[in-house]
């Protein structure tokens, strides 16, 4: 049954290439079979479309996504919609309301109003939409949390989460909606938190997640400091610390406006150990006791094997997606209340950022002096770094009553962009 799975992508640029390069491995595999694509700009990828052998493998290609669904909904199992933040509501809702499911690329909106919406309207579908948090089927993951829930580590106390990841000046050049808050009177928010390092606070979220396995922690309280180096709307570094409903801290320090080697590290506090966790590199338990256990994570491509579990749970294989609509309301609700508390954006004082520029990569960055620092004195010590030389007033304590002031927020924070 549904073998292969029959699939449409919107659209053939940016990371939609991603998908279609993976949807060709796995259609080689017999897993998957795409029946369409669309582009605005469709007759500008022709090289792509001759790697991809679009004409050899039967690929009907629109220059419009509704146009698209109108002429091939029928034949489609799933909808992969892996396109600008902004656009995911209306194209989700095309597809939920033919019947589609959808593989909906992450973020699914960073306005948590509109992500009700998509909750609701999701139940259309023939089955539940998937949002493409990348790292959540991970295997040494999921045990490492089975092991957390049984009580192996003791109570949690907390979890951090450290990540830079350099971006030169290009990157916030990349598209017409790099670095924004807006566009066209909608919610975008691109930034480090909202979309390239997401899968990270998603996995936070998900470590202190006490329901069940596949669970996230609800943010109760939230303060948060939001900071610029980059001529961008949006931030491109953020300090944001979030009570839990199960009284746990959560810390996370991110940022784009840096140099050299990317890191990210989450780590859960436990009573009796703390469980470190390295994407694509290690695992470690370091109990109280001294003693040491070391894990090697399993060899893990993001993007295939998400779609390979995706398809399973179409097949009625799997009781459920990794992360559905509903599971991603406490990241976007998260991301909404760190901008509500911090209610601006802050430069970060020209005298610690300084220019790298990469020879090997012939590319610009920006990078804050002491960075590493600020981010270990804010997770370890819980010292924001408003009050210790990036000059700004500390955010205020936020909570979901707070909601509601979500929009007015962004829109001043937009105006305040462009003096």
């Amino acid at each position: 049954m549904m073998n292969p799975v029959r699939i449409g992508i919107i659209g053939m640029g940016g990371f939609a290439g991603w998908h279609h390069n993976t949807v060709a491995r796995l259609e080689e595999r017999g897993e998957a079979k795409l029946i369409c694509t669309c582009d605005p700009h469709a007759p500008l990828f022709v090289t792509q479309r001759e790697s991809w052998r679009f004409a050899g493998r039967g690929v009907r290609v629109f220059d419009d996504y509704r146009a698209m669904l109108a002429a091939c909904h029928h034949d489609l199992d799933m909808l992969v919609v892996p396109t600008p933040i902004q656009l995911h509501a209306d194209m989700h809702r095309a597809g939920v309301e033919l019947g589609l499911p959808v593989y909906l690329e992450k973020p699914p909106t960073l306005d948590y109003a509109e992500l009700e919406d998509m909750i609701t309207r999701d139940r259309l579908a023939r089955k539940s939409s998937l949002v493409g948090f990348n790292f959540i089927i991970e295997k040494t993951r999921l045990a490492l949390k089975s092991r957390i829930l049984a009580g192996e580590f003791g109570a949690v106390r907390g979890a951090t989460l450290a990540a830079l990841w350099p971006r030169p000046a290009d990157y916030f050049r990349r598209n017409n909606w790099a670095g924004r808050l807006m566009m066209d009177g909608r919610v975008v928010l691109d930034s480090c938190f909202g979309n390239a390092l997401a899968h990270f606070v998603h996995n936070l979220l998900f470590w202190v997640g006490r329901d069940q396995l596949f669970s996230w922690a609800q943010p109760t309280a939230v303060r948060a400091e939001l900071y610029r180096a980059h001529a961008i709307e949006g931030a491109d570094t953020f300090f944001v610390e979030a009570d839990t409903a199960a009284g746990e801290t959560l810390r996370f320090a991110l940022s784009h406006a840096c140099a050299g080697a990317s890191s990210q590290t989450e780590t859960i506090v436990c009573e009796k150990a703390t469980v470190r966790y390295i994407i694509g590199q290690q695992a470690e338990v370091r109990w109280t006791d001294g003693k040491v256990e070391r894990l090697t994570p399993e060899t893990f491509d993001g993007l295939a094997d998400n779609h390979l579990e995706y398809y399973r749970y179409l097949r009625g294989e799997s009781a459920r997606p990794a992360t559905t609509l509903a599971d991603s309301r406490p990241f976007v609700v998260l991301n909404d209340l760190a901008h509500v508390s911090s209610g601006r954006i802050a430069p970060i004082p020209a005298a610690l950022v300084m220019g790298v520029h990469e020879m090997k990569e012939q590319k610009n960055y920006l990078d804050v002096a002491g960075i590493q620092a600020a981010q270990e004195a804010f997770l370890v010590r819980g010292l924001w770094p408003g009050a210790n030389g990036w000059l700004r007033d500390p955010g205020e304590v936020v909570t979901a009553a707070d909601l509601p002031r979500f929009h007015a927020v962004i829109a001043a924070m937009a105006v305040a962009a462009h003096p």
